[in-house]
């Protein structure tokens, strides 16, 4: 099966992209995206870019599926594991939604850093691990206005980690919650239309994929509770 993933940047992604690069900063996702917008086949990609084929595949399948951070953030790993548990990451994501510390106007990536560092018992954390985290959460609370917690403070990790636990336990079918969650559903279209089948020979399908923007959905999950 030959998959393909055709890259449209919008002029906000490509604004985007040029202000990485004038700062500097040239992952070699920046510039495959820039130049398969521009109609560049993945081999000369891969040439002028200087990484391999898979490599630009990959990228242009997290831009086309996700989004331009997705694009911009590598894959998991295999066998690597995570900085942060699942608590940890719901820590930083409730302090990146809070407000700054005083004197602040909003939160940088070293400030977060810092800041979990005091709320858990890891000795450093780096500024990385914290964009990779606030990226797959589609945070980015130094550019954006947002709902604010007033603040992250023991009786507020306290709860959280009450609904966490909650979540954590078996699933009881005599306890059943049931949660509802608004989340962007990314829409994606097909370019390649089949070719039916015909005397002596099959029906052939191509695969060639692009974003048609994305639609709010309802996600309703059936877990557990504790009584009421």
């Amino acid at each position: 099966m030959n998959l393909r993933y055709r890259v449209e940047v919008s002029q906000a992604e490509r604004d985007e992209l040029k202000a990485l690069i004038s700062a500097g900063k040239i992952p070699y996702a920046n510039s495959s995206l820039l130049a398969a917008d521009a109609g560049a086949s993945d081999e000369d990609i891969a040439i002028s870019v200087g990484v391999g084929g898979s490599t630009v595949y990959r990228t242009k399948r997290r831009f086309v599926l996700g989004n331009l951070e997705a694009a911009l953030s590598e894959e998991p790993r295999p066998g690597a594991s995570r900085k942060l548990s699942g608590r940890e990451e719901a820590l930083l994501v409730a302090t990146a939604c809070s407000g700054p510390p005083a004197g602040r106007a909003r939160w940088t990536l070293e400030l977060l850093a810092g800041e979990l560092v005091h709320l858990t018992e890891h000795p450093s954390i780096s500024r990385e691990t914290v964009r990779r985290r606030l990226a797959e959460n589609q945070l980015k609370p130094w550019r954006q206005e947002m709902w604010c917690i007033p603040q992250v403070d023991g009786e507020y990790v306290a709860r959280m980690q009450d609904v966490l636990d909650l979540y954590a336990e078996a699933p009881d079918p005599k306890r059943p919650v049931v949660c509802f969650d608004e989340s962007p559903t990314q829409l994606i279209g097909e370019l390649r239309q089949p070719i039916p089948a015909a005397p002596g020979q099959r029906r052939r399908y191509d695969y060639e994929y692009k974003r048609n923007g994305t639609a709010s959905a309802a996600n309703e999950v059936l877990h557990k509770s504790s009584p009421v």
